[in-house]
């Protein structure tokens, strides 16, 4: 747990001496019109339509209300930074705690949800970052009920809706190995998954809803790589589900192998 946190200091350290960088080209980088999203949607665009189907105002103005805002936002991105970089080692050292208590089968498969872990939730921070925050911003932006309004963003919006989305996909892209645990544990089942797969979409859509803003069109972006990943992970647990009936089965036959010899 010490070597965890000091690896997210030391991340969250790098990231703070490189904040000018990180928010002028990472964290505002989605309100942009040369962000890689807006560009592959627009060449798309181009070529179907003959024109950009993007186009944001050149200035995104952002406020400070408060005394110590920019400061807080600072610590925020760099402990998000921190915990983005040092997942990796975090997921490493909760496996090397717990290895030694493994047998060797036993850790051939720790190492699969290990690695499986910190992969989706890099493939979630991600695809919160270049698939769904480009379009919330974009939304956002170009939303409009009267010409007279004169847009002033707030930076703490701006960081709490970069990080709920960002963060939240991040979270949400590990479900597969959360029915990959519960498979195990006998607490789930595909033909359940299979049955409520009605029900599992109308979640997915609110959780999408709640992770990102209220406009459709982020919505929609969020939800479909999580319903995605909910085929996924029907197809992971009747695999694990497969494997578990087969290693009951052997040590059935062994038990009336064995009663059989007696």
């Amino acid at each position: 747990l010490i070597r965890c946190v000091i690896a997210i200091i030391i991340c969250a350290c790098v990231v703070g001496f490189n904040i000018e960088w990180i928010i002028d080209h990472v964290f505002f980088g989605p309100v942009r019109n040369d962000f890689p999203t807006f560009k592959v949607v627009n060449h798309f665009s181009r070529m179907f339509i003959g024109e950009d189907s993007i186009t944001l105002p050149a200035d995104f103005p952002v406020r400070v209300q408060r005394l110590y805002q920019q400061f807080n936002v600072m610590m925020a991105v760099s402990i998000f930074g921190g915990i983005v970089l040092a997942f990796p080692y975090i997921v490493y050292e909760i496996w090397r705690f717990i290895s030694p208590a493994l047998h060797e089968n036993e850790r051939k498969n720790s190492l699969f949800v290990i690695n499986g872990i910190w992969i989706l939730f890099m493939m979630g921070v991600l695809c919160g970052y270049y698939l769904i925050l480009p379009f919330a911003v974009n939304f956002g932006v170009i939303f409009k009920i009267s010409d007279i309004i004169i847009p002033l963003y707030d930076l703490s919006d701006y960081a709490t809706l970069f990080l709920q989305v960002v963060l939240g996909m991040g979270v949400m892209f590990l479900f597969p190995m959360l029915v990959y645990f519960l498979t195990n544990m006998g607490l789930l089942t595909p033909e359940f998954m299979k049955t409520y797969r009605r029900h599992a979409i109308v979640l997915i859509m609110v959780v999408a809803a709640i992770v990102t803003p209220a406009d459709v069109m982020s919505m929609m972006m969020a939800a479909m790589p999580l319903l995605l990943l909910y085929e996924i992970s029907i197809m992971m647990c009747n695999r694990t589900f497969n494997i578990l009936q087969k290693k009951e089965a052997l040590e059935n036959n062994k038990a009336l192998a064995k009663k059989d010899t007696v």
